[in-house]
């Protein structure tokens, strides 16, 4: 039995607001322990403070995104990298002319269960 796995196509996670997220690894493939995620969003995207249950790791690979993390306000451009601890109440946004693409990882996989949304 080989000891890898290849991905070939990701599971689409369906949404309403413009933003594309391609689940690579997570609650989709039977990884309750992690999730890593390919995503882009598009001008003026944001979406309702969480406050999740997991770690979330960021790594911007085009345009900018905003962070507002426990209150402070954080921009990440291409190249830069985050983790955001669990338990920290933030918002993500994209309030910029472009759209941004990025990969997230989560610790434990991210789901709707965990994330803890604001209405």
């Amino acid at each position: 039995m080989k000891k890898y796995k290849i991905q070939k196509s990701p599971f689409v996670v369906p949404t309403t607001d413009g933003k594309l997220i391609e689940e690579h690894w997570g609650n989709s493939t039977q990884n309750p322990n992690i999730s890593i995620a390919h995503m882009v969003a598009p001008p003026n995207w944001s979406e309702p403070h969480q406050t999740p249950e997991f770690d979330e790791f960021t790594i911007i690979i085009s345009g900018k995104k905003q962070f507002e993390i426990d209150g402070d306000y954080v921009v990440l451009d291409k190249g830069q990298s985050i983790l955001i601890e669990k338990g920290a109440r933030v918002r993500y946004s994209n309030p910029f002319p472009e759209p941004f693409e990025y990969i997230a990882i989560c610790h434990p996989a991210f789901s709707m269960e965990l994330v803890n949304r604001e209405q």
